[in-house]
């Protein structure tokens, strides 16, 4: 899916960098932690949709920090601050051997990727993941008027093309996908932007508005003084 917040736990500052660059211009909001300890922070304080985990990490291995995420508890309070324990999580390493991948996704790993890797394979296995984890198994979306390819990045209404700009994509998809659960202004903040990301302070409701031109005043919903919302079914 367009429009996740993704921790990128990688200790190449190279590697790691590029893996961000990536994430962002398929429309992601992408953060990089390069230790267990700031991995295990970031966790625990912003709500990640996906983590892409190093192994040789230098205070550890990444196998370590992915066991104790399965099994932190998923209380409402430690979902309300922090990631899902149950979040997708794509390994990449140099570590090519069947007995590392066999450990890696016996320790919770969803799918495993050996470095050096192309980009364009690892935003895909990320699709694929997510795709997964939402019980979808169709990769376009059809919503009514609406069709949207998460691949391509293209939406059509009606048939025809609606040219929509990297974060007001990352905006539909994050509603989307999330539907039809209301989006606090906030979350929705923190699934479009990192923690370095310049961020005015009407960023969404500029968003909305433009999506709501592009697509029709029905299609998101508001919920005043709570955020926003698209409903499980088009009307």
């Amino acid at each position: 899916m367009t429009g996740m917040r993704v921790l990128v736990v990688e200790d190449d500052p190279g590697i790691g960098g590029g893996i961000v660059t990536a994430l962002r211009a398929a429309g992601h909001a992408a953060d990089l932690c390069s230790t267990l300890s700031s991995a295990w922070t970031a966790l625990n304080v912003e709500p990640f949709d996906v983590m892409l985990l190093d192994l040789g990490l230098p205070d550890g291995d990444g196998l370590d920090l992915l066991t104790r995420l399965r099994r932190q508890s998923a209380s409402p309070a430690a979902t309300a601050t922090g990631s899902r324990s149950d979040m997708p999580v794509l390994i990449m390493t140099a570590r090519d051997g069947v007995s590392d991948r066999i450990q890696g996704l016996d320790s919770g790993a969803d799918d495993y990727i050996v470095k050096p890797f192309d980009a364009n394979e690892m935003l895909a296995r990320l699709r694929a993941m997510t795709r997964r984890a939402s019980g979808r198994s169709r990769p376009e979306i059809e919503y009514g008027r609406l069709r949207i390819d998460p691949a391509a990045r293209q939406v059509w209404l009606d048939g025809e093309v609606v040219a929509l700009g990297v974060k007001e994509f990352a905006l539909l998809m994050a509603l989307m996908q999330d539907r039809p659960r209301v989006m606090s202004k906030s979350r929705l903040e923190s699934a479009l932007y990192g923690f370095g990301d310049a961020l005015e302070s009407n960023a969404i409701e500029v968003h909305v508005h433009h999506l709501r031109r592009k697509l029709g005043d029905g299609l998101i919903k508001t919920v005043r003084g709570v955020g926003y919302f698209i409903p499980e079914e088009p009307a």
